[in-house]
């Protein structure tokens, strides 16, 4: 195995013909299975904690609703650190993505059976712990699956992102079907929205993903994950050993928790999709297309749509550069262009809102729906340049021994982000979309321009 192994890495030519091993597929459906459960779900929260009680909803005002949202979405990029270290050190990866993929289902299930206050914390808490298991592991295995320094990792890791947007793509179409079309009724004259079957369904398919996972795991990743890899070994003397970080290990993990610092603000604007602009579609955008009102809820489905569409582009783009006389650009510059990205899109959006205002008892014309879906263009090209490179970083540079915890800390970028999206997205009543949209823009931009600057000091500490 070492031999092999090592007589692949000493091969370039031979390295570069090579394909995906079917595991990154494999692992792709099974993340697929769980981004469609947690983003059904969170195609319908919004909605459903505004909704009036007696429609099948909470009745929250839309700042707490945006409050919540925030905290929730948060905590479940936050977890991941701590299952990130339990798994480094005592439960293996493999059991942690069941563990935690089990716990999101009841949750979901909880969210079904329960119409009350009380049912939607223990579901949200229920899907955090899971969700803190799960995630960072997944990602994890997916980086083992490639020797070191493979350089088909930032292609890997963007069809690993294009595959699980399978998921978040049907999730919201079925979800939000199920809650705003199919199970909608009119009671004596009151609308009754069917939110708990969208739960359901985002719990059925946490079950499928987790039976195939269990069922097909050993003929596609073999013994992959199925023991912790920063657990203290004993040596021959009987003393534990745990080695400390090198040098370069330590200035490493420093890039990683940087540019975790950076994408905070990228996540705080991208992450406004399901709560200000979401209530932002749902009451100034002109959603009627031939007479037919597309629901709210189907524009969280724009997103992942497009990075099934130009996953596999920006991939070769990776791959053909990777090739170049240049060579590939390095990944805080790639992640530099895609914090502007998202300020361009944020540009654009505020052409709608200088139609629109941001008064909803006052509008003085709906935006046009290409407005929206321009936004989300510009915001998946930047996720696209943003996200599965950084993905890709941590399996690369993490010490092997904290590869879950820095996934997980990766990861928390998004945790802390959401909760400053969640804080930001409460603002909108007071202060105005126009407001709270430019402001989050220009932050992006900037911060981008930032990180293109220091990109050439990052790259020396990572090599």
């Amino acid at each position: 195995m070492g031999a092999a192994l090592e007589q692949h890495l000493e091969n370039p030519t031979q390295q570069k013909k090579q394909k995906h091993p079917p595991g990154l597929y494999f692992l792709s459906l099974t993340e697929a299975w769980e981004r469609f459960s947690y983003y059904g779900m969170r195609a319908l929260l919004v909605l459903y904690l505004t909704t009036a009680y007696i429609s099948g909803g909470l009745g929250f005002k839309e700042s707490t609703a945006a409050l919540i949202y925030g905290f929730f979405t948060g905590a479940v990029y936050l977890t991941p650190m701590v299952g990130g270290w339990l798994t480094d050190r005592y439960i293996g990866q493999r059991l942690a993505i069941t563990i935690g993929g089990t716990v999101m289902a009841i949750g979901n299930l909880t969210l079904f059976a329960g119409h009350s206050k009380i049912g939607l914390y223990i579901g949200l808490i229920l899907l955090i712990i899971g969700n803190g298991l799960f995630k960072p592991n997944i990602s994890t295995v997916v980086g083992e699956l490639y020797p070191a320094n493979d350089k088909r990792k930032d292609a890997a890791f963007t069809i690993f992102y294009m595959g699980i947007n399978l998921g978040a793509f049907f999730a919201p179409l079925l979800c939000g079907y199920l809650a705003e079309n199919l199970f909608k009724t009119t009671v004596n004259g009151v609308v009754q929205y069917g939110f708990k079957y969208g739960f359901l369904a985002a719990a059925i398919g946490m079950i499928v993903g987790q039976l195939m996972f269990n069922l097909l795991g050993n003929r596609f990743l073999g013994d992959i994950g199925k023991k912790p890899v920063g657990k203290p070994v004993k040596t021959s003397t009987g003393v534990k050993s745990n080695k400390p970080l090198t040098k370069k290990e330590k200035q490493r993990t420093a890039v990683i928790v940087i540019l975790t610092c950076f994408v905070i603000f990228f996540w705080a604007g991208f992450e406004q999709a399901g709560s200000s602009m979401t209530l932002y579609t749902d009451k100034f955008v002109d959603r009627s297309i031939l007479g037919w009102t597309v629901p709210t809820s189907w524009f969280q489905s724009v997103n992942p749509a497009f990075i099934i569409l130009l996953a596999p582009l920006v991939s070769a783009l990776w791959i053909k550069l990777s090739k170049s006389k240049k060579g590939d650009l390095k990944i805080p510059t790639k992640m530099g262009l895609g914090m502007v990205l998202l300020g361009v899109g944020y540009m654009v959006l505020l052409l709608g809102v200088l139609k629109t205002g941001s008064n909803e008892h006052h509008i003085v014309a709906k935006a046009n729906l290409i407005i929206i879906v321009l936004t989300y263009l510009f915001h998946t090209v930047g996720e696209l340049f943003l996200s599965p490179v950084g993905l890709s970083m941590v399996s690369k540079i993490a010490p092997v021994k904290l590869a879950s915890l820095l996934m997980g800390v990766w990861l928390a970028s998004s945790g802390i982000a959401n909760i400053l999206a969640g804080q930001l997205a409460s603002t909108t009543e007071s202060l105005g979309y126009f407001e709270i949209f430019g402001l989050i823009g220009l932050i992006a931009i900037a911060l981008g321009l930032i990180l293109l600057v220091a990109s050439k000091k990052l790259v020396k500490m990572m090599e």
